[in-house]
Order: C-alpha cells, then structure tokens, then sequence
C-alpha cells in the first residue's frame, strides 16, 4: 500500500489488542469476522452473542450474510425494531431512518448512493465532468443517450457513426431488460432507457467476450475513503464471439452476465471452489495470470480500473456529500458496496459499463461462495461495528466512557493502557497541531486501514492528491465541476487535504498537479495483490449450497396432491397468496425443465413448443403488468439452445419480480373454506409442473369466474395464469394444425 508499511510490519507495528473476535484501537473495540466462522460449541463465549448484538435485513439477497452473523453470534431482529447493531437493505433509504442511526449503528447505504448506481445518473454526472474537466480525463463510458428526451441527438450519432447500441432499463440489474439493436429505430420511445454505444472491440479470451465484476466499498465521502477488493469475478458469455449482425440477437454471445448465461446448455459450472480458471466464471486474479503469460500488461490494466473507479465516484459525490450532511447523523454510520462492471476492449482499455447497487451476494457456484464468503467477512471487520449491547446501550453524552466500562466487565476485557510502540508515538505527535475532532478523524482511518483485510484502499494513497486534488473544491475538499467553491457546500474544513497530508506527510501535497512522482515504485506492491488467488479458507459449510434460482433434488411422486384435490372437491379452495405461490411454482418447475433439470412425465410439453409458450405469455402480459418488466420478443432466426436459453432468462426475469410480490403477499384467510397452509406447503415442496397445473386448473374450474384479458394492468394473479392457459392452447392448436 502507498505510503504504508507491507501487512507483516503492520501487524507487528500496532497498539491493536486483539483477541479472535474482537480489535480493540485505543476504547474503541469493534467486531472481528471471519469466513470460517466458530464452531458452534463456542458460540456462547462470543462478544456477539454476550452483548445480544442483532441486526435486520430488508428487501435483500442475505443467504450468506446470515449464515455469517448467525454463526458470528448475532440474532435477526424484526424490521420494525430500533435496537439493532447492523441494518443490511437491498433498496434505498428513506430520511427519517438514516436521521435515527445512533453511533454504534452500521447502515450499508449512503442517501442518494443512486447517482452512482442508476445508469442514467452515472452518464449524466459524469458527462458533466467530461464538459468540465476536459473529455480525456473521463473517457472510460461508452457514448450515451438517454431516452425519449435525447432522441434526436442519438439519431444523429448513429448516422454518423453506424454500429449497434445496448438499451438498457435505468434502474435494472442481472441483465434484464437489456438488449442491443443495430437501427435506432428499433427502440421503443414509451419507457425511459439508457442507450450506449456498443463496444465492437472486446478483449477475448479463448474466442469469448467477458467482463469483470469488481468489488468497491466507500466507508466515508467526506474524506473520501475508497477500498477495491483485492479478488474480483471474469465472467464469460456461453457462446463464441461473432461481431456480424444477424448474432446480435444473441444475448449468450454478447453479455457476459451469469444471470443470463447460466441459462445456456453450454455454461460450464465449476464444482471446485479452488479451481478459480475453469468454465465460464473466473476469479479475477486468474484472469491477470492469463493476461500476463499471453504478455499483456496487467499492471498498467489495473491502475487504469482503479483510476476510473475514483474518478467515477468524484463524479457522482457532490450530490452524496450534500445528502450525507442533511441526514447522516454520525461519521461512521454508513458505508457502501458497489458493484463495478467493466468490460476491457483489445486494446486493455477499460470501460464502466454500470455500478450495482447491492450486487448479488448470491452463491450460485464454489468459487461464488469461496470469494464472497472471503469479501464479506472482510467487509464486516472493515466497517468496524462496535461492540455494544443495543438495547442497554448508554443513552447520555457520556455514551463512549460508558461503554468502554460496560464492555469490559461483559467480556472481561483488560483495561490496563497499551503501550504505544515508536511509529504509533511518531504518528501521534503530528496530531499535536489539529483539534479534537480532527484527531479523532485521523485516528479512525488509521485504526480502519488496519482492519482492511482483502480490500486495498485506492483514495486516499501517496499520489491520490497529486492526481485527483484538481478536481477537489479547494475549500471545501468536496469534488467539483469548476476551480470555484461548490455550490450548496459550507465553507469548512477540507478533510481531503487534512487527511492526506497527516496520513503521507511526505507526499506531494504542496506540489503542483503537473509535478513529476515516482508512481510505479510505490503502487508496485498494491498491483501485485490483485494477482494473488485468495487463501484456501472460505465459509466452507455453505459449499453445497445452490442458487436461489435451483431447486433442490427433485422427487417422483407428489403424495399431498391427492389431499389438495379432495379439499377442493369438498367446497374449499386457494386463498390468492396460495394462487401467487402455486403459478409461481408452477412457472419454476417449468424454467428449470427448460434447462434440463426437472423430472417431466408424458403430459409435459417438449422444450421447443414450451418456449413458444412463454414467449407468447410474456409478450401477452408485457404491457399490463406493474411490475418492471422489459419483454424483447427474440428473434425468429433463433434456434435450439441458443432459444431456450433466451427464453428461460426472460422467464427468469418474469419470476425475479413475480416471486418478490408473492412473498410479501398477505392474508388474513384462513378459515375452513380454504385448504390448510401445512397442507399446501407440502403439496408445493414435492409437486411436479404437472401437478401444480392440475391443482390451479381444478381450482379455477370450482372456485374463480373468467377474468376478461382488457383488466390485464391490475389483473389477479390466478389471471395469469389463465391467460397462461389461454396462451398455451393458441400454440399447442397451430402445432397441432401444422
């Protein structure tokens, strides 16, 4: 790291204190995680589980954040209470919860993060910076358009310069909705979508397109402090590259997303974790490795990744720090975990194609699980959550004097002082000279650098001033579009400048922009990590876990079938969240036949005219529905794999928002007119596709009057599936005609 010691001196050279699950720096005392959690036999002598530390999750994939505070000691709370340590959402958060945040809570979103992460407020931000700062210095996006209202600016373009454009939703992820066209005619102009041009010269690896899914975490953008995980993902579209127009229907060939092409008969999943260069997911340091013996250079690559991420987050920060001052109660209170995709062209330049907001923790292979397993553990020490009972917490000023005496007599910590050893007594004496407050800063950011693990912090860095100070504010230290103050900012201390000069004060702040460094010599350690597979510990328990989107072993017989057909012949029926979770399974029996993995008997329907189904059902109901869905009818051209695969990831996309409505789904029903919940639930857990259509037939049949397609847009959930019905014998008629 620059300016740093290397992890070993670091690690001899503290005043941390530190047990195995705790970092004590000074009286703060934060948890320590790890991606091989405890046995359970010593879970009772954890500080998670003495000081009934608790967390909630709202909205959002947490299948391996649980299992890591569950095994780390702490306990999932309802949404609704306020005594917590850890609030993980998928969604964007409202003001009055981010004002309530006391300070020993973690909260994993900034306010207004969704400049950053919604695509056509990342173009526009950074489109402002290209106007203000000089294209050159921010030429890492492909050209964009907004639509409808830059139309006529995008026809222009595309006269001018002819070649295919990607459209993609605004807000979407996991690819849906996402697909490219070579006429700009061919965009819809009813939905507002973000229009790019399409870069025709890829990177390939072995004849393939890829692209890379990094991880970045902000813990703070005022100072900006920015950490890049140090493993990463290359992910690879199925099929071969073919840049000629009649593939570009082909979303297997031209996306690499993993929620596109894992619907490939061709996508090869690897079933060893530390196999980290076989089949189509790669772990990024495998990819340099390949990089390097086909002799690109990856040094220079990574340092031109880590200067768009920086730059990209300049970009969008004003907004953010504003935001962060109006409502975020204490320094320390939110951090961040982005997403970055990049796709690297032939020439290693690489271009920000979009940043998620809380990208998939999903473990959909070993290798998911060893990285993500590895990143989150890390990320949960980086942020440093403190050791604090939440509901005995001190509610006085004196909350950090209190605490310290609560938690030590709860763990029976030692309160003797540490002894500061010569650098830490170096470091303290240039803190002589500031406030108490600005020490305290200082302090927190040293003591956080050390909890770093895997990430590597890229902002601040011994050169990041020299390279970045002339798109600061001189002021304020916030990011700007001009030399004068930023607007809407108070004029206070620029904790950009303090920082960087008593974390490097032999750096090169007092030089001008355009001054000489020698960079190479000390970035050259920081470069070299991303090379380095990570350790062969990884949440190891969690290695035979599957997908969200896969079921379990599949079974021959359903023996709850019976018992819900003579409940529905004896006068009682489905209650409408029953019917939401029946079509909803019945729909993911049948994505899971598309691909092959689900048993079938004699009156499933072969895969070529299941595929016409869905896609007729869906370009149905595209247009009615609420739900965010984007339908694309594909090509005709298409055949054979390359068809189903499309057809199951437009299914798939159907069912990520169909099954979200259904789980929140509420009822109060549960008299004697409908069938029993424990009843259903078993009939649902061993049904076939089969078995599902006869029960929602029977009950449609018994229970519930034709429901006309025109009240499409707020039709009920057993609507559809008539109209799935409707749709299925349309097709299956023309088949039997032909």
């Amino acid at each position: 790291m620059d300016g740093q010691m290397d992890d070993h001196k670091q690690a001899e050279n503290t005043e941390e204190k530190t047990d195995e699950w705790i970092i004590i720096n000074g009286r703060n005392r934060v948890l320590k995680f790890s991606c091989n959690p405890p046995v359970s036999a010593s879970k009772s002598a954890l500080p998670a589980v003495k000081l009934h530390m608790t967390y909630k999750t709202i909205q959002a994939e947490t299948k391996l954040l649980n299992a890591l505070l569950l095994a780390h000691g702490f306990r999932e709370v309802n949404v609704d209470t306020v005594d917590f340590n850890l609030l993980w959402t998928g969604s964007h958060v409202k003001p009055q919860i981010l004002r309530s945040l006391l300070p020993h809570q973690r909260l994993n979103h900034f306010p207004r993060s969704y400049e950053l992460t919604r695509k056509d407020r990342l173009y526009k931000n950074i489109e402002q910076m290209q106007h203000a700062r000089g294209l050159k210095h921010f030429d890492f996006v492909p050209q964009t358009f907004v639509l409808p209202t830059e139309f006529n600016e995008l026809v222009t373009s595309h006269y001018r310069h002819r070649g295919a454009w990607i459209v993609k939703p605004i807000a979407s992820s996991r690819g849906r909705g996402i697909y490219i066209v070579n006429s700009v005619e061919d965009i819809p102009l009813q939905e507002t979508v973000v229009v790019a041009k399409y870069i025709e010269n890829p990177l390939l690896v072995r004849d393939c397109k890829c692209d890379l899914r990094l991880y970045v975490v902000v813990t703070s953008y005022n100072p900006l402090l920015v950490y890049l995980y140090e493993e990463g993902l290359a992910r690879f579209a199925t099929v071969k590259y073919d840049p000629k127009e009649k593939n570009l229907w082909n979303p297997c060939m031209h996306l690499c997303n993993y929620s596109i092409n894992k619907h490939h008969s061709d996508y090869i999943k690897s079933s060893d974790p530390e196999a980290d260069d076989v089949g189509h997911k790669w772990s990024l340091s495998a990819f340099l490795k390949h990089l390097k013996m086909e002799g690109h250079d990856t040094g220079l690559l990574m340092r031109r990744i880590e200067d768009m991420v920086v730059k990209a987050i300049l970009a969008t920060a004003p907004s953010i720090v504003t935001a962060c001052r109006l409502f975020v109660p204490h320094q320390e209170n939110c951090f961040e975990l982005y997403g970055f995709d990049i796709l690297v062209d032939s020439d290693l330049k690489p271009w920000l194609l979009e940043v998620n907001l809380s990208p998939s923790l999903g473990c959909g292979s070993p290798l998911d699980t060893r990285l993500k397993s590895a990143m989150l553990s890390d990320l949960l020490t980086l942020i440093g959550i403190p050791a604090v009972d939440p509901v005995t917490r001190p509610k006085s000023s004196n909350f950090q004097k209190r605490n310290l005496s609560l938690t030590r007599q709860i763990l029976s910590v030692d309160s003797t002082p540490y002894v500061r050893n010569a650098s830490r007594k170096n470091t303290e004496k240039s803190l002589k000279n500031v406030t108490a407050e600005e020490a305290k800063l200082i302090r927190s950011i040293r003591d956080q650098f050390d909890r770093k693990g895997g990430f590597l912090r890229i902002f601040p860095t011994a050169d990041t001033w020299q390279k970045y100070s002339r798109y600061l504010d001189p002021v304020t230290g916030i990011p700007s579009l001009g030399t004068t103050q930023y607007s809407g900012q108070i004029a206070t201390q620029n904790f950009n400048k303090l920082v960087h000069a008593h974390l490097f004060p032999n750096s090169v702040i007092a030089r001008s922009p355009g001054s000489r460094f020698p960079l190479a010599s000390r970035s050259m350690d920081r470069l070299l990590r991303y090379e380095r597979s990570l350790s062969n510990q990884y949440c190891k328990e969690l290695d035979m876990d599957v997908s969200s989107d896969e079921s379990d072993q599949n079974v021959t017989h359903c023996p709850q079938k019976q018992s819900v057909i003579r409940y529905l012949k004896n006068g009682s029926r489905l209650n409408q969240p029953q019917i939401q979770l029946a079509f909803g399974g019945y729909l993911q029996k049948m994505l899971l036949r598309l691909k092959g993995q689900e048993l079938t008997n004699e009156k499933s329907l072969n895969r070529e005219t299941q595929c016409d189904v869905i896609l007729q059902f869906l370009h149905t109901i595209s247009q009615g529905l609420s739900m965010p869905l984007q339908f694309k009818k594909p090509s005709e051209h298409l055949k054979g794999n390359d068809k189903i695969a499309i057809t199951a990831k437009h299914l798939s996309d159907f069912l990520f928002f169909y099954v979200q409505e259904s789980k929140y789904a509420a009822s109060s029903e549960n008299n004697g007119e409908f069938i029993p919940e424990e009843v259903f639930g078993t009939f649902l857990k061993t049904a076939l596709e089969t078995d599902i259509d006869d029960v929602l037939n029977l009950n449609m049949k018994m229970a519930c009057p034709e429901t006309r397609l025109s009240k499409c847009s707020r039709m009920s959930k057993l609507s559809l599936y008539q109209i799935f019905k409707r749709v299925e014998n349309c097709v299956l008629s023309k088949v039997t005609e032909s």
